[in-house]
């Protein structure tokens, strides 16, 4: 897999540039130019100032995409005896979408003049196919537990206005339903308290740039054909400071303890997801970074893990740590380029490796900390969260020098030599028991705005990930078109809300008594 990372050039220059051009008042975007859907190349406003990434439906609205109800994050309670099984059917879930997806993406144009054709031959046949897969998963949790109810209502999808959802509501400078999300489930992690806040401000920055539903820019663009736009970008000096963090009180534990597993120097990757879709070949459609364990893939086992070589100096941390890859958009191909993961799930263009890694864990501002069962998964953010909503999402964008200032809906646009930050600030507290749940989810959660875990779970070291990067912005201009995203399932646009972290604990018992000691005496460890 070939990988590079990105010094600063002349297309750079003309980005800063032609960034510049792009700001608008409130730190939105003017979104007039837009790519074409992959094959027709890239036109100013579209052919004859049409704009073709966009499908008119046949009553006037926008669609972009396919929203499917996340029949996974639905389920509360599946037998271990079936959790296999039911996360294998899961991934089946996923791939129908992909496949419904292309198709879409394939007949746009006919969509656009039929609205009935959209129903009857991507909509229709993917109901059915959901319904057959979600019956069996019903089934197998009635073999061994309470028999769930109502999850064959989630079979219907349908096709995405783009003007009516998270976008939209971007659009609208409303903050989208990052309104108060600081407040929420994962805002008030003690590290990323900034999700109500990012919400007011991208939401009110999408007034004037985003226009999500104005017919400004399109629903899917980018050289993939579906994303990112330039309504996914904001320049991160037109943003105000947003970072709040919560006081330490009495009893609250002070240190740090930091692990350095590289940057993915050796071209790691794969499109798998062992906690998601575990025994699935490329279960997540997307690219992953891997630093930590070697021996993650789809079929890896506790033990495989456990005897894993790892990239971590301290080789006492055999934990593995991924992430969606971020690719420079720049028309040049990857090694993936006709491979799952990578083209074939429409994620195109070079891929970045970090100029920087850290990986961090810290404290809670309440209390010590307690240590991780060895072998607990962890995931944060939310793949899928454009069309989910950001309940789940948990991925941070800002830019060197400027961290004080997070965004979750928008990618940066940085100044001359500042460099793109990806921040995950992992769920801080566990249950006490188990090391995974049904939804990969409830075993876990995170603190609230004051630091406090919820009433019957305890504080464990939280994982901080700071990935920075060497990439120019982005640039919407014709033949010099080049712009950077993480990779996604082809329906999630390359959004930046959808950017994930996933985390599967293997220290020794050594060195994680011994992290929990650091950061609890207040020390900073190594």
């Amino acid at each position: 897999m070939g990988r590079t990372s990105r010094k600063r050039s002349k297309l750079a220059n003309r980005a800063i540039a032609a960034s510049a051009a792009l700001i608008l008042g409130g730190g939105g975007l003017i979104a007039a130019n837009s790519y074409a859907s992959a094959g027709e190349g890239w036109w100013p406003g579209g052919r004859d100032g049409q704009q073709q990434n966009r499908t008119q439906a046949a009553d006037g609205r926008s669609v972009s995409t396919i929203d499917c109800p996340d029949v996974g994050n639905s389920l509360r309670e599946v037998p271990d005896d079936q959790r296999f099984a039911v996360d294998r059917e899961l991934a089946t879930l996923d791939s129908q979408i992909t496949v419904a997806y292309q198709r879409f993406a394939d007949n746009r144009q006919r969509v656009e003049a039929d609205r009935a054709f959209g129903e009857n031959q991507i909509l229709a046949p993917l109901r059915n196919e959901r319904l057959v897969i979600i019956q069996r998963i019903v089934a197998l949790i009635d073999r061994s537990a309470e028999r769930p109810q109502g999850l064959e209502q989630m079979a219907p999808c349908t096709l995405r206005d783009d003007g009516n959802g998270q976008n939209g509501g971007a659009g609208n400078g409303d903050g989208g339903n990052g309104d108060g999300n600081g407040d929420g489930g994962n805002g008030g992690d003690g590290q990323n308290q900034n999700g109500g806040q990012d919400g007011g401000q991208d939401g009110g920055d999408g007034n004037g740039g985003n226009g999500d539903g104005d017919g400004q820019d399109g629903g899917n663009g980018g050289q993939a054909g579906n994303g990112p736009e330039a309504g996914d970008f904001v320049a991160i000096e037109d943003v105000q400071p947003n970072v709040q963090q919560p006081r330490n009180r009495r009893g609250a534990s002070r240190g740090t303890f930091t692990t350095d597993c590289g940057v993915n120097a050796n071209g790691k990757f794969n499109p798998d997801n062992v906690i998601v879709a575990p025994g699935v070949s490329n279960g997540a459609h997307h690219m992953h970074d891997y630093v930590g364990n070697q021996a993650n893939d789809a079929f890896a086992s506790d033990d495989d893990l456990a005897a894993g070589a790892t990239t971590c100096r301290n080789q006492g941390d055999r934990s593995t740590y991924y992430w969606p890859v971020l690719r420079l958009q720049n028309g040049q191909d990857e090694n993936d380029a006709a491979a799952d993961g990578g083209g074939n799930d429409q994620n195109v263009g070079e891929i970045q490796t970090p100029s920087q890694v850290t990986l961090s864990f810290v404290g809670s501002p309440r209390s010590k900390v307690t240590a991780m069962p060895r072998f607990l998964r962890i995931i944060t953010g939310d793949a899928k969260a454009f069309v989910n909503g950001d309940a789940n999402a948990n991925a941070s964008w800002s830019c060197t020098g400027f961290e004080d200032r997070q965004l979750k809906d928008k990618y940066p646009i940085c100044p001359e030599n500042s460099q793109v930050v990806r921040t995950f600030a992992f769920q801080s507290c566990w249950d006490g028991q188990n090391t995974d749940s049904a939804n990969h989810r409830t075993h876990v959660a995170f603190a609230d705005a004051g630091g406090r875990c919820p009433q019957g779970f305890r504080a464990i070291p939280q994982l901080v990930q700071r990935i920075v990067y060497d990439v120019p912005p982005p640039v919407f201009d014709g033949g010099n078109a080049s712009v950077f995203a993480v990779d996604s399932f082809p329906e999630q646009l390359h959004k930046p809300v959808t950017d994930h972290g996933d985390f599967i604990n293997v220290f020794d018992e050594r060195l994680m008594n011994k992290m929990v000691s650091c950061i609890n005496g207040g020390r900073r460890c190594r």
